[in-house]
């Protein structure tokens, strides 16, 4: 499992890496003003669709079933099983983008509400998001072909695809801007290119790990079709409740001050790139490894896998929430401060950033419990908790969004993501199956306190260095952020909460 989080953990870096110089690039070109604004709402559709229909629900339901196949009825039928459900969801998601398409007038009213006051950014939105939209049925299909990737135990091209959606943003900003009408149209056409171009990759690399899939192949609906249906429908909330929460923030920021959308989204990406790299890497590795380990008959296995899961989300979520709250600013500073984004809208997304920063070891504590249920067969419980927590995240957007304008609508999503990781985890522990052993009750209050002194320190140094913006600036912050890491390392080593040696050797391994 370690080796596998290792492997879609450094592509998934690679990944965000490239998405920040992406986003340095948007942010000099757009700044955070109305074209931004239209730009990341229509960047916002596709991808919550995404998230809910490719990795959220479809690969809840789909993973373990085909994990399940594989294992007990051999590659033919899990080929075939991939092949069926590629059909359904390209024919499903085809009618989806057709009526986007034709519908997006009305979607807009919904997603950005706000947008309605200004009729040129809600103009702009509508036309950015038909150019996007068909990136939705490329991506979902990616989404599939990379489970069976990951059921097959071959991370690698799955998580190095993203790379391409950033790479060719980055080339259609330059290339495309001067034959279309503003830099957000360039950016539109580079995410939909960079969908087919994603799709490509992991269909050869699965052909490339014996699994040649035929997406074409007539539908059927066969008994495990019909499960992986059934099993769809409360994944889509159950597993995109973060989403979905995304989405309500976006709505909720479309009625504040111009420009809200745009801090906010800024914020979210860099908080992306510690959730991406250690939520997304480890979730991905548990699921097929539960699923198989549970249908083995392993009950054992599958305590002590999400046990580590746990703990190496702990080890690695919980000092990077530390230090983006802390160094919100330097950060914020560092990576957008030139251009159109001025010293202003660094600070005012830094105020998103911590409250983000604050939600953060319950994100990807969520994607840690969620497999727990999954690879068990059971979506009703997580859609359970998910809808409760989706009201719980509208209700105090709507408290919040007052007083607190945009750092509420973030605040609030961070509240309902612990909400969520609470009620999953005691529900988990209530039927025996998330089990607390010794060594995670003795690393975890371990974890806490380095993460702790590694804050005091990064405090200290930040009042010491006072990094800002330019070259200067990204220099101190990199020497902070080392000091940092290396006394949060010493600590847990020589505390007991962490066995650097251990880690080591098996990442080496």
């Amino acid at each position: 499992m370690l080796r596998s989080i290792a492997t879609v953990g450094a592509w998934t870096m690679a990944s965000r890496v490239l998405g920040f110089l992406r986003d340095m690039l948007i942010a000099s070109k757009l700044g955070a003003g109305p074209m931004a604004d239209a730009f990341f709402v229509a960047l916002k559709l596709p991808n919550l669709f995404r998230r809910l229909f490719g990795e959220g629900a479809f690969n809840a339901a789909f993973v373990p079933a085909f994990a399940q196949a594989l294992t007990q009825r051999g590659p033919a039928a899990a080929r075939a099983l991939a092949e069926r459900m590629a059909m359904l969801l390209t024919l499903w998601l085809a009618i989806l983008t057709g009526l986007g398409l034709v519908f997006m007038p009305q979607l807009m009213q919904v997603l950005a509400p706000g947008f309605r006051d200004d009729p040129a950014k809600f103009a702009l939105a509508i036309e950015l998001t038909r150019i996007t939209f068909p990136y939705l049925l490329l991506i979902c299909l990616t989404a599939l072909v990379s489970g069976v990737l990951n059921a097959l135990g071959k991370f690698a091209a799955a998580a190095a695809a993203p790379i391409f959606f950033n790479l060719l943003s980055m080339i259609a900003l330059f290339a495309l801007a001067p034959f279309v009408a503003t830099p957000a149209h360039a950016l539109a056409w580079g995410v939909t290119i960079s969908g087919a171009v994603q799709l490509a990759l992991v269909m050869w690399a699965c052909a490339r790990a014996g699994m040649a899939l035929n997406i074409l192949r007539p539908p059927k609906l066969s008994p495990e079709v019909r499960l992986v249906l059934r099993r769809m429908g409360p994944g889509l909330v159950g597993a995109g409740v973060t989403q979905l929460n995304l989405a309500i923030d976006v709505i909720i920021a479309s009625f504040l001050p111009a420009g809200s959308v745009s801090f906010l989204y800024y914020a979210d990406r860099v908080a992306q790139l510690p959730l991406g790299v250690i939520g997304a890497a480890v979730a991905t590795a548990l699921l097929p490894l539960l699923a198989k380990q549970i249908h083995a008959g392993q009950p054992l296995s599958a305590h002590r896998s999400i046990n580590r899961a746990i703990e190496i989300s702990v080890a690695l979520a919980v000092p990077a929430a530390v230090a983006l709250a802390v160094l919100a600013l330097p950060i914020l500073q560092a990576l957008f401060q030139r251009g159109a984004f001025g010293a202003e809208e660094a600070r005012l997304t830094s105020q998103a950033l911590v409250a983000y920063a604050f939600g953060l070891p319950a994100f990807v504590l969520v994607k840690i419990f969620v497999p727990g249920f999954f690879a068990r067969g059971d979506t009703a419980t997580p859609v359970k908790v998910g809808i409760g927590c989706v009201a719980l995240n509208l209700g105090l957007n709507l408290a919040l969004m007052g007083p607190l304008q945009h750092v509420g609508v973030a605040l609030a999503t961070g509240l309902a993501a612990w909400a969520n990781a609470g009620l999953l985890a005691w529900l988990l522990a209530r039927r025996g199956q998330l089990v607390w052993d010794h060594r995670l009750r003795r690393a975890v209050p371990r974890l806490l306190g380095a993460a702790l002194v590694m804050g005091a320190v990064l405090m200290a140094l930040k009042h010491l260095l006072d990094p800002g913006a330019g070259l200067a600036g990204i220099g101190l912050l990199a020497v902070i952020c080392a000091v940092g890491a290396a006394c949060y390392f010493a600590v847990a080593q020589l505390s007991g909460g962490m066995n650097v040696r251990e880690l080591r050797r098996s990442m080496r391994r």
